[in-house]
């Protein structure tokens, strides 16, 4: 019975420094990231691209109308072969 006491303590024994070393090791790489994101400074070509509003030159062209006519016979198809 010893026997089984003493695997069991060092069982819990590998298993706490084990998720003590993980938690030391992802809180340095949090404090890491976070020191790294102050120095760095953003893209400004990424940062210009998150905060414009205007439209693209593609979204305000009309869509031909050959192109809808093909969407709308292949959604009716698809539409007929589920039903």
């Amino acid at each position: 019975m010893t026997d089984l006491a003493s695997v069991l303590v060092e069982a819990a024994t590998i298993m706490i420094t084990g998720m003590v070393v993980v938690f030391v090791f992802l809180s340095i790489l949090i404090f890491l990231v976070q020191l790294m994101a102050k120095f760095a400074p953003a893209d400004p070509e990424v940062a210009d691209k998150t905060t414009s509003s205007q439209p693209t030159a593609k979204s305000t062209e009309t869509v031909q109308p050959e192109i809808i006519a093909a969407i709308s016979a292949a959604v009716n198809q698809y539409r007929q072969r589920r039903a």
